[in-house]
C-alpha cells in the first residue's frame, strides 16, 4: 500500500541553500550507508523511510556500494520508493555516489570516466530511477588526473542523469582544484560531503571548511556522531546489539578507551544542561556553524530518527558552551 505522508512535514525541519546553488536541503538528512542491505529487514527499512519522510527529511543519501551487498542499499531503496513514495519523489533529494571498489578488474574502482559512467547506469537501474539530484565523486583519486574525473560528472549531469554534483572526501586544496574546473565546464558542483564531528576536526585542519566557504559550496556531514560514540549508549558499558558488539569494522571496543569514555562523560553532562541528550548536542553543534547545509544521520529504527531530528529544537551555542567542549575534546 502507498504511504501517505504527514500534511504538515514541513512545519518544523529547517532548510539550507548547499552555498549559492538554489538547492536546498534539510538540516537532517538519513543516511543509507548501514542498514539497509540485504541483511536488513524490509518493513523495517520502510518505516524509517516513512518516519524520515513524515518528518521533514527530505534528502536521502546513498553510494553504489551501500549494503551488504554492495548495492542492495540502493536496490532495496528504489523498491522502497516504487512500492510506497513514488508518488513523492519530486519532494525528495536523491544522492548516490562512486569512487571506492564496486567490482572486479581495473574499471571498477577510483575516478575514471569510464568507472563513474558505468556506476552511475548501474545506480539508476538498482533504484529505478531516470536521474538522481546529485551525484558524488566518493574519494580522490591519486592515479587519474583530476580533470578527467570532473569531466565525467560534467558528463552525467550533461546526459540528464543527474542534476548536480558533490565530491566525498576531498581535502581543502582538491577540492579547490577541482571547483575551478568544473567551473569552466559550467557544471553544477554544489556540495562536498566529508566526515566532521566534536571528536573528528579534520576538515578543520586540511582547509576544506574554509574553502567550501570561500568558494560557496554546501557542506553535508557524515559520521556527525562519531560512528555513535557521541551518544550515551556506551555509558554504561557496551550494548551486545551496538555497532561495536556486531559489525566493529568501523568502530570496536577499542575505540572506547578510558580516555574517549571520560570525554564522553563530560559532554554528556553538558548535554544535559541543555536538555539535550548527547547525539541531539553532538548534531546541533554541527549546524550551528554557517558552513554546514545538513547533517547525516544513520538509524537503525524510527525512533532513533525521530530523537535526533528534535536537535532543531535547542540550535545555539553560547560561547562557554563551545569554549567547554573545545576544552573536553582538543
Amino acid at each position: 500500500m502507498k504511504h501517505t505522508a504527514n500534511k504538515k512535514r514541513y512545519d518544523n525541519m529547517p532548510y539550507r541553500k548547499c552555498g549559492e546553488s538554489g538547492l536546498k536541503l534539510p538540516a537532517v538528512s538519513l543516511g543509507l550507508w548501514h542498514n539497509f542491505g540485504d541483511n536488513a529487514e524490509y518493513g523495517v527499512m520502510c518505516d524509517m523511510c516513512f518516519t524520515a519522510f513524515d518528518n521533514g527529511i527530505t534528502h536521502f543519501d546513498l553510494a553504489n556500494n551501500y549494503g551488504p551487498a554492495p548495492g542492495s542499499a540502493e536496490t532495496n531503496f528504489g523498491k522502497i520508493l516504487n512500492d510506497h513514495l513514488s508518488a513523492y519523489r519530486d519532494e525528495m533529494i536523491i544522492s548516490t555516489k562512486a569512487g571506492f571498489y564496486m567490482w572486479p578488474g581495473p574499471y571498477g574502482d577510483f575516478g575514471s570516466k569510464k568507472y563513474l559512467t558505468a556506476s552511475i547506469d548501474q545506480s539508476l537501474k538498482r533504484m529505478n530511477l531516470d536521474y538522481v539530484d546529485i551525484f558524488y565523486h566518493h574519494r580522490m583519486d591519486p592515479n587519474t588526473p583530476l580533470y578527467e574525473t570532473m569531466w565525467a560528472l560534467d558528463s552525467i549531469v550533461k546526459s540528464g542523469k543527474a542534476l548536480y554534483v558533490g565530491l566525498s572526501n576531498y581535502d581543502g586544496e582538491t577540492m579547490k582544484k577541482a571547483a575551478d574546473i568544473l567551473n569552466e565546464l559550467h557544471c553544477p558542483f554544489v556540495i562536498n560531503q566529508n566526515r566532521y564531528s566534536i571528536f573528528d576536526r579534520t576538515v578543520e585542519k586540511n582547509g576544506i571548511l574554509d574553502m567550501a566557504k570561500t568558494e560557496n559550496k554546501g557542506m553535508i556531514i557524515f559520521s556527525p556522531l562519531a560512528q555513535g560514540l557521541l551518544t550515551d549508549r556506551y555509558l554504561k558499558g557496551i550494548p551486545s546489539d551496538s555497532r561495536m558488539r556486531t559489525d566493529g569494522r568501523f568502530l570496536n571496543e577499542k575505540s572506547l578507551s578510558d580516555d574517549i569514555l571520560q570525554k564522553i562523560e563530560k559532554l554528556n553532562e553538558i548535554a544535559k544542561e541543555r536538555g539535550q541528550t548527547l547525539a541531539q548536542m553532538a548534531l546541533s553543534w554541527l549546524y550551528s556553524k554557517e558552513e554546514i547545509t545538513s547533517v547525516l544521520i544513520g538509524a537503525s529504527k524510527p525512533e532513533q530518527i525521530v530523537e535526533n531530528i528534535a536537535m532543531i529544537d535547542n540550535l545555539s551555542f553560547t560561547a562557554e558552551e563551545l569554549q567547554k567542549i573545545d576544552s573536553i575534546v582538543l
